[in-house]
């Protein structure tokens, strides 16, 4: 073989070398997934975000290894999400997961082009995230906790509790967007049972103080709590402020009722953070968020303290304590 016919072959060799280093390359690259969350570290979001890690390792990611995650926390400070979404665009995240609708806001005005994946969404079709649950289009996709069809069904776990109840104190962060519908479903839902609600929706401690003040003085019969990062970041004054009174109070999560909430009806968020670890993987293996459809819960658990009832001093019926799927003795 002369020269002029090896060299066509040793180029083609050259290149397919080339071509097979480049996809090894690709196939090996580790992945970056960005994390924005509401709170600070070590709170009670840090059991959803363990989670969230267990559901990535059962799909084969191992931090270090072949994915990298990026903690940003804004700290209660809704303020910080801009910042904080720009500092993961700069540093070329794969993928952007955060679970606030507010800072889902954020993260799809910052970018069109990155991936966000939401753990939980109380309505992400209304305010905007996604197109449709089936079609989400744009880069957002996730799971909804169907918090604002919820509500209906705990109204009517309240009140089967605690029949004699006429007069509820809805207490909500009132400058996050996606706890709206919520506020309107809840109060939609009292009228057929009978049964007022006070919108008390606050932005700031400020603001939960002094609604605090005011129930001090009007007395309602109990208490509905909406969960969003500002109600989980004042969780233990909130708990405080209902055993304080011995009011009885209805959360959306069961984190509540673990550290001393009454009762709680609702999807485990740990669980939808833990599901939401497949959303990273379809898309690092190339799906697009567009078409991914979005997810909803499949388990809902009731939870009743019973500590807490006998420190308010109040009864839960034997029928209402059958249906729990968790009684804290």
């Amino acid at each position: 073989m002369g020269k002029k016919s090896f060299l066509p072959i040793a180029a083609a060799i050259l290149i397919g070398l080339a071509h097979s280093a480049a996809n090894a390359q690709q196939h090996s690259k580790i992945a970056h997934v960005g994390i924005l969350l509401p709170s600070a570290p070590n709170t009670a979001a840090d059991s959803n975000l363990e989670a969230f890690r267990q559901g990535l390792h059962d799909l084969g990611y191992v931090e270090g290894q072949n994915i990298i995650l990026e903690y940003r926390w804004a700290e209660n400070r809704e303020d910080q999400y801009p910042a904080l979404v720009a500092d993961l665009i700069r540093l070329k995240v794969d993928i952007i997961f955060t679970s606030s609708t507010p800072a889902i806001l954020v993260a799809k005005q910052a970018t069109k082009t990155i991936p966000i994946v939401f753990p939980v969404s109380s309505d992400p079709v209304s305010v905007g995230i996604v197109n449709s649950f089936a079609r989400p289009g744009g880069n957002a996709t996730g799971l909804s906790s169907m918090a604002s069809d919820l509500w209906p069904k705990r109204m009517e776990l309240l009140k089967e509790a605690f029949p004699k109840v006429t007069r509820l104190a809805m207490i909500w962060n009132s400058s996050n967007p996606g706890m709206k519908l919520r506020a309107k479903e809840t109060v939609a839902s009292a009228g057929p049972l009978g049964v007022t609600v006070q919108d008390r929706g606050v932005s700031d401690l400020d603001g939960l103080e002094g609604v605090f003040a005011t129930l001090t003085k009007i007395r309602p019969d109990a208490l509905l709590v909406m969960v969003d990062p500002f109600t989980r970041f004042h969780l233990k004054r909130i708990l405080e402020f209902a055993a304080n009174n011995r009011l009885p109070a209805m959360y959306e999560d069961r984190s509540f009722v673990e550290a001393g909430g009454l009762i709680s009806y609702g999807p485990w968020n740990a669980e939808l953070y833990r599901r939401s670890a497949k959303y990273i993987d379809k898309i690092l293996k190339g799906a697009n968020p567009a078409d991914l459809p979005v997810e909803q819960p499949t388990k809902f658990d009731f939870v009743i303290n019973l500590k807490t009832a006998k420190q308010i001093d109040v009864i839960i019926p034997p029928n209402v304590l059958a249906r729990a799927d968790k009684v804290i003795r």
